[in-house]
């Protein structure tokens, strides 16, 4: 029986292709994009799934008892500030900052109550484990003591695609949640922690690792308030490393590398054949602008308040070698203008930017995912620089129905 999945900030639907290739069912999405008029995300995601059980209403607004009850949540939320603030009108004391995505995540898991997912797959950013600057670490922990109250375990990991042979090196962590009525949980509570970490766990299964010397242990002490205002308030590194778990409040974190020998997909092997339309090649006139931002530069240069400093950044290839795997794709991919950080690649001795289809192949969609009406190939370019690698959600979807199997 396929476990029934919902999926929130779906975008154009990374997790939901993912984990679709195994045995898992989306019954429920929702995706809002708060700063523009028209939902061209929620547009694509429509025709390509369909409209049944797709919200596309600010997930803030939407009631808990209208997002029916499910197996797994899964969900690459925002990175924002996770802190909390005392309340006079809440009886827990607690209240995650207004706007603040996260505590949408929260706020459905505390009021299924008895009916919580047993399972979540979580992705973002791999800084959340860094930030903020002043508390190195802080918002994860408020995030992980978040889930140990609402009574989960955690294991994470950071994954670079590329490592694993993938098309692209784009580095995110992600993050599986076990309940502690699911049998997860009780296999994560008597293992020898390391051993789950480096061999035994479900993400150690999906994508095998090298042990590095540092392991490092902690508690999770105080409810979320007095984390947000006393965690590592003086550490000038963060105390989580790349991978981990938290049981109980207790967290078992270590750096790991990746352990992987199979074949490699590169630049080159995604590259469209055929013709390619006129306006992704390089007008000659711009290429030195082009060379100018993509080269390595240190100039003098004069602050707003008159202040003159030097500005310096180093070189980058110009074109992107088509031996290697990509460098990640950023939101600002599409659109003519010369940039430091879009894509550029030679063919047919040519200079041109990526295409919407090579831009899905790096992330692994389907070519011509996001091809819409009323899309244009600017926006498929953002919805790429904001999707996940759907590689790492399938092997990591399959390695958790195996979980569940054993």
């Amino acid at each position: 029986m396929s476990l029934k999945v919902v999926e929130l900030f779906a975008g154009v639907g990374g997790f939901r292709l993912g984990l679709e290739k195994s045995d898992f069912e989306v019954i429920w999405s929702n995706q809002w994009e708060p700063s523009t008029k028209k939902q061209h995300a929620s547009m694509v995601y429509e025709t390509q799934f369909g409209n049944e059980g797709h919200s596309n209403e600010d997930i803030t607004l939407v009631a808990t008892d209208e997002i029916p009850d499910h197996d797994l949540l899964c969900g690459g939320f925002p990175c924002q500030d996770y802190s909390v603030a005392t309340t006079l009108n809440n009886s827990k004391g607690l209240k995650g900052k207004k706007g603040v995505l996260w505590w949408s995540i929260f706020r459905i898991l505390e009021e299924k109550k008895n009916k919580r997912p047993k399972y979540l797959f979580l992705e973002n950013v791999d800084r959340l484990l860094k930030s903020p600057g002043t508390q190195r670490g802080r918002d994860f922990a408020v995030m992980l003591q978040s889930l140990n109250e609402l009574g989960y375990a955690i294991e994470w990991r950071v994954i670079n695609a590329a490592d694993y042979g993938m098309p692209q090196k784009r580095r995110r962590v992600f993050f599986l949640g076990y309940h502690r009525s699911s049998q997860l949980y009780e296999k994560v509570k008597v293992s020898e922690k390391l051993d789950w970490i480096l061999d035994k766990g479900t993400i150690a299964n999906a994508f095998p690792v090298h042990h590095t010397k540092k392991f490092q242990e902690l508690n999770l002490e105080g409810d979320l308030v007095h984390i947000t205002k006393n965690f590592n308030p003086k550490g000038k590194s963060s105390p989580f490393l790349n991978t981990g778990i938290m049981i109980g409040g207790k967290v078992y974190t270590t750096n790991t590398e990746s352990n992987y020998e199979g074949k490699k997909i590169l630049l080159g092997d995604i590259i469209q054949k055929g013709r390619i339309e006129k306006q992704f090649f390089i007008n000659e006139t711009d290429i030195d602008k082009w060379e100018y931002l993509k080269g390595s530069k240190k100039e003098k240069r004069i602050s707003k308040t008159g202040h003159e400093y030097y500005y310096s950044e180093g070189g980058m290839a110009f074109p992107d070698s088509l031996d290697s795997p990509s460098r990640t794709i950023i939101t600002g991919e599409g659109g003519p203008s010369p940039s430091r950080f879009k894509h550029v690649v030679k063919t047919k001795n040519r200079l041109r930017r990526l295409t919407p289809v090579e831009l899905e192949r790096l992330n692994m969609f389907p070519d011509e995912h996001t091809k819409h009406e009323n899309v244009t190939n600017a926006k498929r370019a953002f919805f790429m620089g904001n999707a996940l690698v759907i590689g790492i959600v399938d092997q990591i979807g399959r390695s958790l129905t195996i979980k569940l199997k054993d």
